[in-house]
């Protein structure tokens, strides 16, 4: 089942080929299929694009992305692709070329980054749910921190040896609180994000504007490569999740 709002919402996935870390990560297999596969799978799984899009430099990336049906109307330009490019500029790229060029305006954009490969297509149906309910500017998808990683437990450990605390420089006297009792606080998952374009051409001009909201994702989809270790550790988060499909 289709879920269609009365807002344009365009799809988009980003994935350029100058990777360093992990080279070629984008069309390497994952599981069996190229790494892009899976976003592209999954967000047409969630039926509520009205175009998705694929922004790549790359023709290889390009050609795996039409073999699995994303569309590639344009290729990015390479001053938008280089290892110190800010995603903000292929975004807006991607944006202003379907406006000019096809007369397609989007009243939203879904990022999907093929590394953030976590999310399933009911986490994008509820952003899109989200999209059409909410005044937001933006959305992030994002993560319950463990309390053990909670900035008041972080130490620096000083001269001599001495710990102290990080945020306030103090000694460690007191009882350590329960990891429970402190409060929660959510990291950016890399699995989701959300932007209305208009944010694009504001006085500070971003992807975020004013208000972002928080879309809380449960830890085993917060699935995301940057080192060849996180391929191995989402290699194995991912047959998790498949397995209990």
């Amino acid at each position: 089942m289709t879920t269609k709002s009365s807002k344009k919402i365009l799809g988009l996935i980003t994935a350029r080929g100058g990777s360093k870390r992990v080279p070629r990560k984008n069309i390497n297999e994952f599981l069996g299929k190229p790494l892009l596969a899976w976003s592209i799978e999954t967000g047409k799984q969630s039926g509520v694009f009205d175009r998705f899009v694929l922004t790549t430099e790359d023709q290889e990336i390009a050609e795996v992305g039409k073999k699995y049906g994303i569309e590639v109307p344009f290729m990015r330009p390479a001053e938008y692709a280089q290892d110190m490019s800010k995603s903000f500029d292929a975004i807006r790229h991607a944006y202003e070329w379907l406006r000019d060029n096809e007369n397609y305006v989007a009243d939203y954009i879904i990022l999907l980054e093929p590394t953030g490969l976590g999310r399933q297509p009911f986490h994008i149906r509820e952003v899109a749910e989200l999209i059409q309910k909410e005044d937001i500017d933006s959305l992030m998808g994002v993560t319950e921190l463990a309390g053990v990683f909670h900035p008041h437990k972080v130490m620096e450990r000083k001269e001599g040896g001495v710990l102290v605390r990080h945020y306030e420089d103090k000694l460690i006297r007191e009882t350590e609180k329960r990891n429970q009792d402190y409060s929660k606080l959510y990291f950016t998952n890399s699995a989701i994000y959300a932007f209305k374009p208009a944010n694009f051409y504001g006085a500070h001009p971003s992807l975020w504007g004013d208000r972002v909201y928080g879309y809380v994702m449960d830890e085993k989809y917060a699935i995301d490569i940057d080192t060849v270790e996180d391929w191995v550790l989402a290699e194995l988060k991912m047959k998790r999740l498949l397995d209990e499909k």
